[in-house]
């Protein structure tokens, strides 16, 4: 098949969690399709290796600047009693549209795929201005505004994120019986889709994986009393996981083991960093250009995410290289494990707190939770099997077009 690809996220460095997955899908649809990428950039994306990297896979067509939503712009607030998601409007971009067109002139595609990975539908947009191609939306991601409603308690903030939420629905339905496919993350996300558009078309859960050959080998013992955080603070949700953490577990944790020193990854350049309860045995890394040798001697990886979406690349990565792992249910999310054999869950601070405790102490706990769970993600969340299963269900999308025989 030859695809055209449009991404919200340009695939290098494969960095963190969108990127991640973003790479992962183009390697797996590149080794048998021929795949053309429409990619928006970040400031500090897509340099001359980066550019070099992905022109391996398949062909940039081209990138567009992203730009970051602000509630705060005249616009954004003159949309806010709009019936469309006010984001959707505000991040629209003519450069994008122009390049999809000039795109679909020249070129002949069997299939337009918009990668998604994030609340607000922007890219998948350009979808609705295609019409005689099959299309497909990747990793649709919408229950971390539903999870913002839920966790909003101010009676102004909450209708605010209700109408937001009201907004969304509406949009997310009239978009999904439009196209002719759909994949998600998790079962989480499948639910709550299927409860907004029960009459669209095909639906399949696609979860995160990973370069499995890149976790193997020996990384050296794990430094005793070492917690790792592996997320950047410039995400929402890790920045409430570790206001949290800092605030109600940690404290607890250093009470009975006062030399435990927790590392918090990733930028964190302009955050008000004065607002984390940043203590003693706080470490904040900045930017690693590699995160596993880290991760791997860390005796244990802390993840109390209370919000978010999708499936958590930063636990399979800990579960790979042989890191156990402490979660609360919300950041276990969409990974099929069980608790007290591959991972520990616990969602009240002192609960959260003992865990942990107890991981520090018990040796023979860390080695079998570790086994355990490096066992299921070899089993179940390697890029060759996840892209098997994501190949097969865009075939049948295209298939049930009649468009191309598929050999």
């Amino acid at each position: 098949m030859r695809i055209l690809f449009i991404s919200n996220w340009f695939p290098c460095p494969p960095d963190n969690g969108a990127r991640m997955r973003t790479w992962g899908i183009l390697r797996q649809l590149a080794a048998r399709h021929e795949v053309y990428l429409l990619s928006f950039v970040r400031d500090g994306e897509a340099g001359p290796q980066d550019r070099e990297r992905v022109s391996a896979l398949c062909r940039i067509l081209g990138t567009v600047p992203y730009r970051e939503f602000d509630p705060r712009r005249p616009q954004a607030l003159l949309r806010l009693f709009s019936p469309f998601p006010r984001a959707l409007r505000d991040l629209y971009s003519p450069e994008m549209e122009r390049q999809v067109q000039e795109a679909l002139h020249c070129h002949s595609f069997d299939l337009v795929v918009a990668s998604e990975i994030g609340p607000g539908l922007g890219v998948s947009f350009y979808l609705s201005r295609i019409n005689g191609i099959p299309r497909a939306i990747e990793d649709l991601e919408i229950s971390m505004i539903w999870n913002q409603v839920r966790a909003q308690c101010a009676p102004r903030k909450q209708l605010q994120r209700r109408m937001t939420w009201w907004k969304q629905q509406r949009y997310t339905a009239y978009l999904l019986n439009r196209v002719d496919g759909c994949t998600v993350a998790s079962e989480r996300e499948q639910v709550l889709l299927e409860r907004i558009a029960p009459r669209m078309g095909p639906l399949a859960v696609i979860p995160n994986g990973l370069e499995l050959e890149r976790y193997e080998g020996e990384w050296g013992e794990a430094i005793p009393d070492s917690l790792i955080f592996p997320g950047s603070l410039t995400y929402q949700a890790n920045w409430d996981a570790m206001a949290f953490f800092l605030k109600e577990v940690f404290p607890l944790i250093r009470a009975r083991r006062p030399g435990v020193v927790l590392s918090i990854t990733g930028r964190t350049d302009g955050l008000p960093l004065e607002r984390l309860p940043l203590r003693e045995g706080v470490v904040l890394t900045g930017y690693l250009d590699d995160l596993r040798p880290m991760l791997a001697r860390s005796q244990v990886c802390v993840v109390p995410l209370r919000t978010g979406g999708g499936t958590r690349l930063k636990i399979l990565e800990a579960m790979a290289l042989g890191t156990p792992v402490v979660s609360t249910s919300v950041g276990a999310e969409g990974l099929e494990v069980v608790p007290g054999q591959e991972i520990l869950i616990a969602d009240e601070p002192s609960e959260f707190a003992e865990a942990v405790l107890h991981l520090l102490d018990d040796a023979m706990l860390r080695r079998r939770l570790a086994a355990q769970a490096r066992a299921l993600v070899q089993a179940r969340y390697g890029w060759d099997r996840i892209g098997q299963v994501l190949e097969e269900f865009l075939q049948q999308i295209v298939e049930r077009s009649g468009r191309v025989e598929i050999r």
